[in-house]
């Protein structure tokens, strides 16, 4: 196919700006889809995407549009908008010569918004600014035509107006993307060979690994013997294909297209996203790939059963073949027994994994509290790298402690204000810089400690605006951090799982906390139980969880009372032996309640 018949793009925004609605009216416009099959978030094929109404995996579709009496092939990439998911963001932007840049014309230009435009103009590609949902009774047009015209830097003619709702403006868009986003160009010589960028990759229990592909130069079909540049492993592939957007097998694809090969390698580790496949006997060099995400958010994942160990390791190896950001390593706890500690891009994501886990491979887990990576330096001078609470040494050990910072930007109306100011000191926030974005928002650049970020941060500013506050935030290094280590003892037995890493602040208020809120919710026992919370080298906060009574007498009618006395004491020295050698099972609904906030 001729380069200049293609165009490849792909679709950008805040969370929640029509993205996925304004893609279900170009596959109906272009009749990639029938309407009779047609049905909302067609492209969001994950039953947890459905559920939620959000993207979490980016997907390709090619479409073919006619427009000046010229058919082209528009090749679109649709992707996630929270800002946990932007890995997949700036994966499929590698993988394209343009972007729409979306905008809902009732909330105006986003955090996020921000965030996205940045990776955009820094990968050197062409923005298509676009206004969405104007067939709203609350569209801004107007106002929302202004602010996205200021922010792209183009003129207010050049901003489109869409409905994905009513599918009107769409067409227009189409015939403008093609105008406006440039063919893709190769550096393809005759005979040199074939080179293409993974950009994501899925596993199938029948045909193995099957990659996603842009290809840069060359053609491709069945009979090729293909190697992987980063793994030197050589394949030849079963099929090859395009989206269309289920895989539609074709004899060959070429440069400036996006497609997939069959790969029927079933080992992991092998395939991976940002890696180059090119020809075996004539191999190119390796394109530019992808700097591998660093986790944001670690926890420790467990099985309910030690007998689910294997079922999990292998959930997490199958997941990991569909979503490149999760990382996972074995570890051993003497309470919850052998599990993974595993790395998270943010709290959606861990939601999304163990939400996965559950689902798609039935495991009951424990999920430990959250945490994030601090490099600690000890009296000793030793250097040690924690990103588990249990790997902290004792306090009195620790010479510094480093964490990491997190650069935050807030758009919230200037009404919110004064409640957004008092979160931002509850998070240990510092405000950098604040301007007034348009006539009725006010923009804040500040920076935090990320653990706070991960303390409800995201909840609390949407509660504390009426959810009209947008969020997005990036990693701005390592800074001294003021932390301890938070323990809770359970019958004076250590439980890992709940311990975590607190700002020494608000040491006491959280020892309280969580004393409070495990006693309100673990079942008594048949012996008395202590719960203390335990930090900075002494207990805290402590409360007593009675023991089950039970009148062992009831069945005595009369007679003399040294009986009972007798009866009595033989229990009390019952439930003494029991304190000492007892121990408290905790079950997995509790751990879960201590973990989730609202449960």
């Amino acid at each position: 196919m001729e380069l200049k018949l293609i165009r490849n793009f792909s679709i950008i925004a805040h969370i929640d700006h029509g993205k996925s609605t304004l893609a279900d009216r170009m596959l109906e416009i272009t009749h990639t889809i029938q309407k009779r099959e047609m049905r909302e978030q067609f492209l969001d094929s994950m039953e947890l995407e459905r559920e939620r109404g959000i993207t979490i995996k980016m997907k390709p579709v090619r479409m073919n549009f006619t427009t000046g009496g010229i058919q082209y092939v528009i090749n679109l990439i649709d992707t996630p908008g929270h800002i946990d998911f932007s890995y997949e963001v700036s994966r499929a932007l590698k993988a394209v010569e343009g972007v729409v840049l979306l905008v809902d014309a009732t909330q105006g230009v986003q955090a996020q918004t921000l965030t996205t435009l940045g990776m955009a103009r820094e990968a050197g590609l062409t923005i298509v600014p676009v206004v969405s949902k104007i067939d709203s009774p609350l569209a801004r047009t107007e106002e929302v035509k202004k602010e996205i015209a200021k922010v792209v830097g183009c003129t207010e003619e050049d901003v489109l107006l869409v409905s994905g709702k009513t599918g009107e403006g769409v067409e227009n868009l189409l015939s403008e993307i093609v105008t406006r986003v440039p063919p893709p160009t190769s550096t393809e010589v005759a005979d040199v060979g074939f080179r293409g960028l993974i950009f994501d990759f899925h596993y199938s229990n029948h045909t193995g690994v099957i990659v996603y592909m842009r290809v840069f130069d060359g053609t491709v079909t069945a009979k090729d013997i293909l190697k992987f540049c980063a793994a030197d492993s050589k394949f030849s592939p079963i099929e090859v294909g395009i989206f269309s957007p289920n895989e539609i097998k074709t004899d060959r694809i070429g440069a400036g297209e996006i497609g997939y090969l069959v790969t029927g390698i079933k080992q992991p580790g092998i395939a991976s996203v940002g890696d180059t496949v090119t020809t075996f006997k004539n191999p190119l060099p390796a394109l530019e790939g992808y700097s591998q995400p660093r986790p944001v958010v670690w926890a420790s994942v467990y099985p309910e059963s030690q007998d689910d160990f294997d079922t999990l390791r292998q959930a997490l190896s199958r997941l990991k073949l569909s979503d490149s950001s999760l990382t996972f390593e074995e570890e051993s706890s003497g309470v919850l027994g052998r599990g993974f500690r595993c790395g998270f891009l943010g709290m959606l994501h861990l939601e999304i994994v163990t939400e996965r886990l559950h689902r798609e491979f039935s495991l009951q887990l424990v999920v430990t509290m959250p945490s994030v990576t601090y490099e600690i330096t000890r009296k000793d001078g030793k250097q040690v790298t924690a990103y588990s609470p249990i790997q902290f040494p004792e306090s009195g050990l620790i010479a510094s402690i480093s964490e990491p910072i997190a650069h935050v930007s807030i758009i919230t109306p200037p009404d919110y204000l004064g409640s957004v100011m008092q979160l931002l000191y509850d998070h240990e926030a510092v405000v950098r810089t604040t301007e007034t974005f348009s006539d009725n928002r006010t923009a804040l650049s500040l920076e935090m400690p990320l653990r706070e970020l991960m303390r409800n941060f995201f909840d609390d500013i949407k509660s504390a605006t009426s959810g009209f506050a947008s969020l997005s935030y990036s990693l701005a290094g390592m800074a001294d951090g003021d932390v301890a280590r938070l323990d809770i003892f359970v019958a004076e037995e250590l439980v890992p799982a709940f311990s975590r890493i607190v700002s020494r602040r608000r040491v006491e208020h959280e020892a309280e906390a969580a004393v409070e809120r495990l006693h309100s919710i673990l079942p008594r026992q048949m012996f008395t139980t202590k719960i203390q919370g335990f930090a900075l080298g002494r207990i805290i906060s402590s409360r007593t969880l009675s023991a089950m009574k039970k009148d062992v007498t009831q069945h005595m009618y009369g007679g003399d009372i040294t009986r009972k006395m007798k009866l009595r004491e033989k229990q009390k020295k019952g439930k003494k032996k029991m304190a000492e050698r007892g121990r408290v099972n905790i079950s997995h609904d509790v751990f879960l309640k201590m973990v989730r906030k609202d449960s």
